[in-house]
């Protein structure tokens, strides 16, 4: 069942890319801020005070290219493989690394990827499942089986004789 409101939104759809997205920060957080904390000590202790304030934006480089590489890899970052999700092109081929890019670089800070998704949910477009980079990039998420769905399972036995 999918909740649709009368301007033609699909709701599930976007709480199905929010999942994912906090699936695939978890993914990138983790590592990011083990490794920072041991190079915030460094620094912290060699008297560079302030450097926090870089924090969020190492992060926000790293997850950029999670996502870039990813989407051009394998169609869809794990947090979207998990909730059944892919992206491609607005034609239904695949995505490459520029129109990656250009759809994932609000990714760098997250003001710009809250902007990125009230413009693409507010705003009318060609396709309700972009946000706004997305129209820009020519690129859109589909849902392509169900989410925490595993593999196709296989048929059953024949019966025996």
């Amino acid at each position: 069942m999918t909740m649709e409101s009368s301007s033609g939104i699909d709701f599930n759809h976007w709480i199905y890319r929010l999942i994912a997205l906090i699936i695939d920060s978890i993914i990138v957080g983790i590592p990011v801020y083990i490794i920072w904390n041991f190079l915030f000590w460094s620094i912290f202790w060699s008297g560079a005070y302030g450097s926090w304030l870089i924090f969020p934006f190492i992060f926000g480089i790293i997850q950029l290219f999670y996502f870039v590489i990813l989407d051009v890899a394998w169609g869809a970052t794990i947090g979207k493989r998990i909730m059944g999700l892919k992206v491609q092109m607005t034609n239904g081929s695949k995505v490459q690394f520029g129109q990656a890019f250009l759809r994932n670089v609000s990714k760098i800070y997250w003001l710009l990827l809250l902007l990125d998704w009230i413009i693409g949910i507010a705003t009318p477009g060609p396709d309700r499942r972009q946000k706004y980079t997305d129209r820009m990039a020519g690129t859109t998420v589909v849902q392509v089986k169900q989410p925490f769905a595993a593999a196709t399972p296989p048929p059953p036995p024949p019966p025996p004789s």
